[in-house]
Formats: structure tokens, sequence, C-alpha cells
């Protein structure tokens, strides 16, 4: 049996990143608790380029290469510095390169990062809506976290950190109770 594929995508544009630090907090949390296959992506992996294309067709390699992941991955973690109380309009643009079919009924794990405390519901009012679109298996847990909640660029907030806790352990049970029903299925096409 193959193990899931989770990737994180962070719509960071630069290294190092708060909004990286958490959601390979989530990543590392869903991996400590399911034998998956893992890969943290940021912009920084999609090149400058991403911006640019206007159609899925002009995307540079790298940036057609973090696209086919996100298509392909059996599970996402997925955040964005919040910009204007919302996710960045480049996080917006990649997705709106994404296939349409292509996150129905995959797992979605949602992280948002922000200045402060005022811009925690936008994992609820903005993030929420766009993978519904998708049909997006959504975790219940959203993980937001201001400033305050890091110390040199380390994630340092108990209840935060809880919050990543949580939502590692319902993305990973999702993705072993997903791979455990489709085992049986792709034993009986083989036959």
């Amino acid at each position: 049996m193959t193990r899931p594929r989770l990737v994180g995508l962070s719509a960071n544009v630069q290294r190092p990143s708060k909004t990286r630090t958490l959601v390979d907090a989530v990543l590392r949390e869903a991996g400590a608790r399911a034998p998956l296959d893992v890969r943290l992506l940021d912009f920084v992996d999609a090149g400058t380029g991403l911006g640019a294309a206007w159609t899925r067709d002009q995307l540079p390699a790298s940036s057609r290469s973090v696209l086919a992941a996100i298509e392909e991955a059996d599970g996402l973690v997925v955040g964005s510095p919040v910009y204007k109380g919302a996710y960045t309009g480049l996080f917006k643009h990649l997705f709106d390169l994404v296939d349409p079919g292509a996150l129905a009924g995959k797992p979605v794990a949602i992280v948002a990062t922000g200045g402060g405390a005022r811009h925690a519901l936008v994992v609820e009012h903005a993030f929420r809506p766009l993978f519904g679109f998708f049909g997006a298996l959504q975790i219940p847990t959203a993980v937001y976290a201001s400033d305050p909640d890091f110390s040199d660029g380390v994630l340092t907030e108990a209840g935060v950190r809880t919050r990543a806790a949580e939502a590692g352990g319902q993305l990973a049970a999702l993705l072993v109770h997903r791979s455990a029903s489709a085992a049986p299925l792709a034993l009986a096409a083989a036959e």
C-alpha cells in the first residue's frame, strides 16, 4: 500500500516565514501520527513567473510543478499570510489555475498568519468559501497565528501549538481512513 501524499503549501514569498513555520507544524503533527509522504512547498518554489501567468499553459516549469503537486496530493495543508483581511492575491491566483475537480473530496487543513488577533476569522470568511467551491473536505480545526505567537521565528504560543496538533491529527486520521478504504477497491480492481 502506498503512503498518502500530504502536501503543504505556504503562500510566503520569502524564507524564513511565519506562515511556512505554521504549515510545517501541522505537517509534522500529521506525519507523526501516520505514515505519510510529506512535502512542503511555498511560493519561493513556484518562482516569480507564477504572477505573470494568466493561464496554466503560460506557467513556468517551477510553477507547473507546484500546481501538479497540489492537484496530485491526497491531502493538503494550505496557508497564507493575511493581507487586508484575506489570503494574498497570489494565493488566490494560484488556486484560480487549479483544475476545479482536482480538490473534490480531498482533505484540506487551513492555516493563516497575521499581524494580530483581529484577522483570526479570515480562515472562516475567506479560506473556507474558496475550498468549499472546490468541494474539498475541510477539516474542522483551522489554525491562525499572529506575530506575538512566534519568538525568533519559532511557534511558541501553547494554544496555537495545540490547535496545530489537533489539525494534524484530524488530517492524518482522514488520510489513513481514505487510504485504508481505497486499498480493498484497488485490490479488487487488480484481481
